[in-house]
Formats: structure tokens, C-alpha cells, sequence
């Protein structure tokens, strides 16, 4: 937990609690389904606990703001932020059902009533959220035709709703090619670790 308090010190002992017991979750459920590559996974704090958490890092959420996390996986960026805000509602989506399986245990054990987790395809889901988040599951302008619809028109917080991605590399055809307002936040001007050197953090508005 050293590597998240040292960009995160102020965090509750609740916070910590339940951060700190992530790993030794996952690592146990990687032994049944493989969620996390092995040779990975000595880095899960930082490549999927800190990575999920630097959308914390830029945006503070308001309180009963509503989340999509699409194509989440093991449940990443989604768990550790629902972690990190227990005031802001997720919604979980993965079309593959024995990961969903895992997320919905995991969500259970860490008793995370701001969770819910759902087995279908984005394509399929017709509420409408303040952001939409992701990590990589596709190009940008695929992603933004996926998504676009479920974007409340309605603001809560002080940036633009709309979709945040955490990717790599040059992202600028991608994102210009959408035809829509964006930022780009290059990560390793806030993290240090060499993981962060290519990594980017994408609002599109």
C-alpha cells in the first residue's frame, strides 16, 4: 500500500482497509480464472489498482454521481474507484459471464453496496450515466458510437459528462477523428513509476 498512500495520503482506514485487501483477493481468484496474467501480477497495485485510481487522481467526483464501466473485466477501473468513492454509484458491464461471475464475488466479499454488476453488451444497456469509464477495450471512435447514447445530458459535477479512458499511445487521430471537445492527460506527469511513461487518460465531451 506504500505506492498508494504515497499518491494518495489522506485516505480514510476504511479505504485503505478495503485497497489493501485487494490484492490478496485477486490472487486468489487468479488461481481459478486467469483475470490477470501471471507475470503481471506482482505489479497489481500499480498496473491495476494505482492505474484505475488516476482517474481519482484528476476527477473528484460528486456524491451520488452515476458511473459506467465498460468492458471492466476483472473489474478494473470500476472496484477500485467504488472503493475510493463509496458516494458515487457503478455500474459494472462485461459480456463475458464467468468474469462477471468474479466481479459480482468480489463486490459481495467487499460488501460494496455502490456496485451493481451486469453480464451483457454495452450495446444492450439504455440507462443514462454522468461518465462512462474504460481501460483500453477499443479504438476511441469505436467506443464513443458504443457509448455516446448513454451519456446523461444532464451535468452534476464541475467537468463535462462523458467518456474517460485510460490508454497508451498516440491518441490523437483517434480522439480528433470522434469530432468532439477532449482533454488528454499524459499520466506520467503525475505517477513516476516507468509504467506510467506511455500512459494517457482521454475525456471526450
Amino acid at each position: 500500500m506504500d505506492l498508494i498512500f504515497k499518491y494518495f495520503p489522506y485516505i480514510s482506514d476504511k479505504t485503505v482497509q478495503l485497497l489493501s485487501s485487494l490484492y490478496n483477493i485477486y490472487q486468489e481468484w487468479n488461481k481459478k480464472i486467469n483475470l490477470i496474467s501471471r507475470k503481471d501480477f506482482v505489479y497489481f497495485n500499480e498496473r491495476h489498482v494505482l492505474h484505475s485510481l488516476s482517474i481519482a487522481y484528476i476527477f473528484k467526483f460528486e456524491p451520488d454521481t452515476l458511473i459506467l464501466d465498460v468492458g471492466t473485466g476483472g473489474g478494473f477501473p470500476g472496484i477500485p474507484l467504488a472503493i475510493f468513492f463509496p458516494n458515487v454509484n457503478f455500474y459494472l458491464v462485461d459480456s463475458i459471464t464467468k468474469k462477471c461471475n468474479v466481479v459480482k464475488a468480489v463486490v459481495n466479499e467487499l460488501n460494496l453496496t455502490n456496485v451493481k454488476v451486469v453480464n451483457k453488451r454495452v450495446e444492450e444497456v439504455n440507462e443514462k450515466f454522468d461518465f462512462i469509464v474504460s481501460r483500453a477495450v477499443a479504438p476511441m471512435q469505436t467506443l464513443w458510437k458504443l457509448v455516446n447514447k448513454n451519456i446523461s445530458p444532464s451535468y452534476r459535477n464541475n467537468v463535462p459528462n462523458g467518456l474517460i479512458c485510460l490508454k497508451g499511445g498516440d491518441l490523437h487521430y483517434e480522439v480528433t477523428s470522434i469530432g468532439r471537445s477532449y482533454q488528454i492527460y499524459e499520466l506520467c506527469d503525475f505517477f513516476k513509476e516507468d509504467f506510467f511513461v506511455s500512459k494517457k487518460l482521454v475525456h471526450v465531451w
